[in-house]
C-alpha cells in the first residue's frame, strides 16, 4: 500500500515537544545563562546518540538561518529566537533537535515516503535518552507540559507531506480542511503552521495529543492520510478523463518555461516545478533523479540560491534562479510522450 501512495504521500515526520522542569518557557527565561544551560544539557545528551552538529543561530548570518528554514531543518520561531536558540542536526539530516523554540526542546525526524513508524522509532531513541538524563516537565494529569495546550499529553505531532494537485484542481481542499478539523486533524501549507500553500503541497497531522497514546495518534493519522491518498488518485483519473488536453498542455508549458525563461520568481518557480512533478506522476514527463528534483524546491528559494550562486539584488536573483533551475531541469527531466 505504501508504494501505491508514494507519489501522493511525499514524506513522513514525527515531532516531540519537551520542556526542562524548573525553567520558564523561552519567552520568559530569566537569564541568557538559562538558555545556554538548556542548550548544553541537550547537547551533552544528544552527543551520546551520534555525531550531531550543534548550530548556534546567533553565530550564523540571517541568510544562512533562512536557508535552513527553506530546507525545513528549523522553524521561523527558532530564527526569531536566534540570540538564544540552537539546532542539533544528524549527519544524514533526518533528525534535528531545535532548542529554545516555542518549547525548550523540539525533536523532529523526517523520512521520504509514507511510513510514520520509521521516523517514530528513530526519534524515540533520542527522546528516551533525553528523558533519562534531563528532568523533563511532566504532569500525571496533563502529560508533558508544553507552551501550547494543543501539545499537552504525549506532545507528539505526526505529519505527512502530501502532493495533492488533482484535489486542489477539483476545488475540494477547503472541504478536506473542514472535515479534517472535525475529525481531529489539521491541514497546513508547505512550511507548517500559519504558512501559505505552494505547489499543491499540504501537511496533514493530528490536531491535539492530550488523551491519546502515541500509537493511537500514529494509527489515526495513517488511516486519514490513506483516505486522502485514495481521493487524490481518483481525482487524477477524473481530471485526465474530463480535461486531458488542457492539463497536458499546462504541464508542457510549465516544462518549457522552466527550461527557457529569462526571469523566474520564487512563487512561480514552485508552481511550475509542481506542474512538472504532476507531469511525471501522470507519465508525460520523466524525472530521472527524484531527490535532485525535490531539492530544487529549496535550492531555488532566495536564501539557498544566494548561498549557492552568491547573488544579491532582486533582478540578479530572478535571472540566477532561472539559469540555475533551467540547467537542472535539462539534466534531470525529459519528455516521455
Amino acid at each position: 500500500m505504501k508504494r501505491k501512495f508514494e507519489k501522493v504521500a511525499i514524506s513522513s515526520r514525527i515531532r516531540l515537544a519537551r520542556n526542562v522542569s524548573g525553567f520558564n518557557f523561552f519567552t520568559k527565561l530569566r537569564e541568557e545563562s538559562d538558555a545556554v544551560f538548556i542548550i548544553n544539557s541537550v547537547k551533552n545528551v544528544i552527543s551520546e546518540c551520534g555525531d550531531f552538529d550543534l548550530i548556534r543561530l546567533k553565530d550564523l548570518p540571517l541568510n544562512e538561518c533562512n536557508a535552513l528554514l527553506e530546507r525545513h531543518l528549523i522553524s521561523k520561531e527558532l530564527i526569531e529566537n536566534k540570540d538564544i536558540s540552537a539546532v542539533l542536526v544528524s549527519p544524514d539530516a533526518h533528525v534535528f533537535v531545535m532548542v529554545n523554540e516555542e518549547d525548550h526542546i523540539r525533536e523532529q525526524c523526517i523520512f521520504d515516503g509514507f511510513d510514520l513508524w520509521k521516523p517514530y522509532f528513530e526519534i524515540k531513541k533520542i527522546d528516551d535518552a533525553l528523558l533519562d538524563e534531563i528532568d523533563i516537565a511532566y504532569s500525571a494529569k496533563y502529560g508533558f507540559i508544553t507552551s501550547s495546550p494543543a501539545n499537552l499529553g504525549t506532545a507528539m505531532r505526526a505529519s505527512v507531506m502530501m502532493f495533492l494537485p488533482a484535489i486542489e484542481r477539483n476545488h475540494d481542499i477547503e472541504l478536506i480542511k473542514k472535515e479534517a478539523r472535525k475529525l481531529g486533524f489539521t491541514v497546513r501549507g508547505l512550511y507548517g503552521e500559519g504558512s501559505e500553500t505552494y505547489g499543491s503541497f499540504y501537511q496533514i497531522s493530528n490536531q491535539n495529543s492530550l488523551g491519546k497514546s502515541e500509537k493511537e495518534i500514529l494509527d489515526g493519522v495513517y488511516e486519514y492520510v490513506v483516505s486522502i491518498c485514495e481521493m487524490e488518485l481518483s481525482a487524477r483519473e477524473d481530471i485526465l478523463a474530463i480535461n486531458h488536453n488542457h492539463i497536458i498542455d499546462e504541464i508542457f508549458r510549465a516544462y518549457g518555461i522552466l527550461k527557457e525563461s529569462l526571469l523566474l520568481d520564487e512563487e512561480e518557480m514552485i508552481r511550475l516545478l509542481s506542474l512538472v512533478k504532476f507531469g511525471d506522476v501522470l507519465g508525460y514527463l520523466e524525472i530521472t533523479d527524484q531527490k535532485a528534483f525535490s531539492r530544487l524546491y529549496n535550492e531555488g528559494c532566495s536564501a539557498n540560491l544566494a548561498e549557492i550562486e552568491k547573488i544579491s539584488g532582486n533582478l540578479k536573483e530572478e535571472i540566477a534562479r532561472s539559469q540555475y533551475i533551467s540547467r537542472k531541469i535539462n539534466e534531470i527531466v525529459k519528455k516521455v510522450k
